[in-house]
């Protein structure tokens, strides 16, 4: 357990358990370092697994301007914890807004990417151009209207998140509660600067298309706002392979856990075998 800083000096709270190859875990928006526990407790005993919270989700600092929050401040944090766990390169697994800035740090640093995990990667990208934001702000202004105990259950009864309940109740539990301690000015800034402003996945066509890492993207077959960024992913990142969880909807790595664990480890072993080869 220690903090790093980042670039501009706000500092990230990060875990590091377990020895071998290096995994780094970037989480969600409505997550933290603790979204990842269930992945850390199955992988520990074979990879070296890093989880951190985002700038603005203690412990990590929670910067008070708004302009310290953006997709560019995201990826560059993930550089950070590399630097500061001393991480040459790694395995990154994103969700949701952490596989966001997941593939833009492996866009911005191919050479330090072993592989990269995209999960329920893409909301918002299909919507009209502003309506994606417009929500963002809704979700602020009810955070800061009234509190973080209304967020979060709000998001776990939407329809992407709803399945959660069903299928795993502890977790449903424990989504809320992670939530509800969270910073309200941390998150809201979240939502406004990283969130609000990010554009599309489909800006980056060219870009991802020039990307050699190795990619698995992994998408609940009930994420609707995901299901089109999943596949342009397929078709336009080199080599990427695509996993569908039935019945399944955002929160894949909590929802279905033994099945997520069991495709990322099963790719990440893989590649690290082609690594030794």
């Amino acid at each position: 357990m220690t903090h790093v800083p980042a670039r501009d000096g706000t500092k990230l709270y990060g875990e590091s358990t377990g020895d071998g190859p290096p995994i780094v875990f970037v989480h969600e928006l409505a997550g933290s370092c603790r979204a990842f526990d269930l992945q850390v407790a199955a992988f520990k005993s074979r990879f070296r697994c890093v989880a951190f919270s985002a700038r603005g989700y203690p412990p990590s600092d929670v910067p008070p301007s708004v302009e310290l929050y953006s997709q560019d401040h995201a990826a560059a944090d993930i550089g950070a914890i590399f630097d500061g766990f001393g991480l040459e390169s790694a395995h990154v697994v994103g969700v949701s807004m952490g596989s966001a800035s997941t593939l833009q740090f492996a866009i911005r640093h191919p050479d330090r990417v072993r592989s990269i995990t995209l999960t329920s990667i893409g909301s918002g990208s299909d919507m009209k151009p502003g309506e994606f934001a417009a929500n963002m702000e809704v979700l602020a202004e009810l955070t800061l209207k009234s509190g973080m105990r209304a967020l979060a259950e709000h998001y776990a009864a939407t329809p992407t998140r709803y399945r959660l309940k069903e299928k795993n109740p502890s977790e449903y539990k424990n989504f809320i509660e992670q939530l509800a301690s969270g910073s309200a000015l941390g998150i809201t800034n979240t939502m406004r600067g990283v969130q609000e402003k990010r554009p599309t996945i489909y800006t980056y066509k060219d870009r991802i298309a020039a990307l050699k890492v190795p990619a698995l993207i992994v998408l609940g077959a009930e994420d609707e706002p995901c299901i089109g960024p999943a596949h342009f992913l397929k078709e336009t990142l080199p080599g990427a392979r695509l996993e569908v969880v039935p019945k399944t909807g955002h929160c894949v790595n909590l929802e279905e856990p033994a099945l997520y664990n069991r495709l990322v480890m099963g790719f990440i072993e893989g590649v690290e075998a082609k690594r030794r080869g």
